[in-house]
């Protein structure tokens, strides 16, 4: 039989995805299981795959590649797409489908497959990465094609196959999680209008149940990601985490958006990314006095473009690596300590400092420890001004 890789994560559709392609395209099965920081319990997957007739459970601790080599890279970019969305699904993906790739490579199967659906973002995300990593695996999607219309048909062929079924869970709502943030969808957050319900939400607690106390927290930079926390260093993942703890108590990181999908959809998603909006909102105040104008002013559209480019399934494509190599020379000088208040929801920027600061107190100050030549100000204004000054002889 020829082996399919599937990228399985113990829920109702990778579950009966198993069985299917066994039993529809007539392969032998291996499943591969990322540890993405998801928060759950991944040690009965391998059991529950086997059950569901795979012959082999690769599960992939990748947590610290996640962080350093996506989510860090995302934080040098500032990237966010359309003004809400940190990515952290989008990040994820292209990362779990180069996995499913070296685990074909090495099972010597000729296919992969995933169990998105036929409208989301993310089966083009994993297809797109494995065409640039192995053009010649082939790839499938059993939810796009089999005629299983709803969860209850599926729950049904999984009880008439005798699928092991993962413990129910009563919600109403669609969760993608991992240790950059929650993606959820679904439910009543279908309706644009309808305020997401606090039962939503994973990560943080609402804002008005933070406590009434604010809460600092001192994050360390260098080369434009976080080192430390309160002067001491913490390995990345560990710094996420703590983050996302500290973060999430006190409700910051929410965001609510309708963004447009790849397939021309425009989606109503709810978001949560306690660690990364504090990490972003610090990362951005240090930018401010360490890089030049110009050099801010010409970084703006090339990080929108590269939060485009990791929403769209690009990561592996020549201007990823570009735009990387553009953000790492920026971020050379993006070094030092940022001091951010945490409180009912916001996360605010109280202080910064760096070695590498282009911030000059004896130029900005009014006191008497001015050193700016204030006479400069009017020649500077009069050649600075003479294209408008042309143009108003012009029109007069």
């Amino acid at each position: 039989m020829d082996k399919v890789v599937l990228a399985y994560s113990g829920g109702l559709d990778t579950s009966v995805c198993v069985h299917w392609l066994k039993a529809e395209k007539k392969l032998s099965v291996v499943t591969m299981v990322a540890d993405l920081g998801q928060d759950e319990n991944l040690e009965p997957l391998g059991e529950r795959a086997s059950a569901a007739g795979a012959e082999a459970c690769h599960v992939v601790d990748l947590k610290e590649t996640f962080v350093t080599e996506y989510c860090w890279r995302a934080v040098r970019a500032n990237a966010m797409y359309e003004g809400g969305y940190l990515l952290a699904t989008a990040l994820g993906r292209p990362l779990i489908a180069s996995q499913l790739v070296r685990i074909a490579q090495q099972e010597g199967a000729r296919y992969v497959a995933h169990g998105c659906t036929g409208k989301g973002n993310d089966q083009v995300r994993f297809e797109t990465t494995v065409a640039a990593l192995h053009p010649s695996l082939g790839c499938i999607a059993p939810v796009r094609e089999w005629d299983l219309k709803s969860r209850d048909e599926e729950v049904a062929y999984a009880k008439k196959n005798n699928i092991p079924l993962p413990p129910a869970k009563v919600t109403q709502y669609s969760y993608d999680r991992n240790l950059w943030g929650a993606s959820i969808e679904c439910g009543v957050l279908e309706d644009p209008w309808a305020s997401p319900p606090n039962d939503a939400y994973v990560m943080t607690v609402p804002a008005e149940e933070a406590p009434d106390e604010a809460e600092t927290v001192e994050i360390g930079f260098e080369y434009g990601v976080p080192v430390s926390l309160d002067g001491k260093e913490l390995a990345p993942v560990a710094i996420v985490t703590t983050l996302n703890k500290l973060a999430g108590k006190h409700g910051v990181g929410r965001s609510d958006l309708v963004e447009d999908r790849l397939v021309g959809i425009k989606s109503r998603e709810v978001y949560e990314a306690p660690a990364g909006t504090v990490i972003h909102v610090a990362h951005r105040a240090l930018e401010a006095i360490t890089l030049s104008r110009d050099v801010i002013l010409f970084k703006e559209p090339l990080s929108g473009h590269y939060a485009r480019l990791i929403y769209e399934g690009k990561w592996q494509s020549d201007l990823r690596r570009a735009l990387d190599a553009f953000f790492d020379e920026v971020n050379r000088v993006v070094s030092g300590t940022v001091r951010v208040k945490l409180y009912k929801g916001t996360a605010v920027v109280e202080g910064r400092k760096s070695a590498n600061s282009l911030y000059s107190k004896g130029l900005a100050t009014y006191s008497d420890e001015d050193v700016f030549d204030h006479t400069m100000a009017k020649g500077f204004i009069g050649i600075w001004s003479l294209p408008l000054r042309s143009e108003g002889k012009r029109r007069s």
